[in-house]
């Protein structure tokens, strides 16, 4: 019987992992670099905020530029304007925002600040909706509330936090993406040793 149970726990843990039993440490690195970054880009907000802004900028007028270039390729097709209309709104803003990341960055957190907000007053709706048949709906509706103090916190400190707060996102969410990759690499190596002793 433990036999069995042993080998469904083997097929278990291959159907999981794969092969990344075998290469278990080069995910680990993977989360320690992502840690790494995180923790730097942690004390380094400002440059990560204009870093990752102007990044988007440079996708944006690449998705653009692209675009314009399809929409000359197209003979014939009606749209055709719209299409032109669509890449050189791509191409402007492409360019404001490489132009003046600043700025950019900004807006951009002006944008998400309102979205945790109503992101926020959403799930409080849904907290209410749910309290008579869900024993968790306290969750969803501290989750709104935190969504929304953030918000309000961010436009309280604005336009100063369009300086910051991408680049403090950016770094949370490296670190988070760190911690999770390390500790699948740590469990892969765990099953890895399990495969090994049976």
């Amino acid at each position: 019987m433990s036999t069995s149970s042993e080998m469904n726990m083997a097929e278990i843990r291959e159907a999981v992992f794969g092969d990344v039993k075998k290469n278990w440490g080069w995910l680990l690195a993977l989360g320690l670099v992502s840690l790494v970054l995180g923790t730097i880009g942690f004390y380094m907000t400002f440059a990560l905020t204009l870093a990752s802004v102007l990044l988007f900028g440079i996708l944006i007028l690449g998705a653009g530029v692209l675009q314009l270039i399809h929409a000359f390729t197209c003979k014939g097709w009606k749209s055709v304007f719209w299409h032109v209309l669509i890449a050189l709104l791509y191409v402007a803003a492409g360019v404001n925002i490489i132009l003046d990341p600043a700025r950019a960055s900004a807006m951009l957190t002006l944008i998400l600040a309102g979205i945790l907000i109503a992101v926020g007053v959403l799930r409080i709706l849904m907290a209410i909706q749910l309290r008579p048949v869900a024993t968790g709906w306290f969750w969803s509706l501290l989750s709104g509330l935190v969504s929304i103090l953030l918000g309000g916190m961010i436009i309280a400190e604005w336009p100063v936090s369009g300086l910051w707060v991408i680049g403090l996102f950016v770094a949370i969410e490296l670190i988070f993406s760190g911690w999770s990759t390390v500790f699948v690499a740590l469990a892969a190596r765990r099953a890895a040793q399990e495969d090994t002793v049976q």
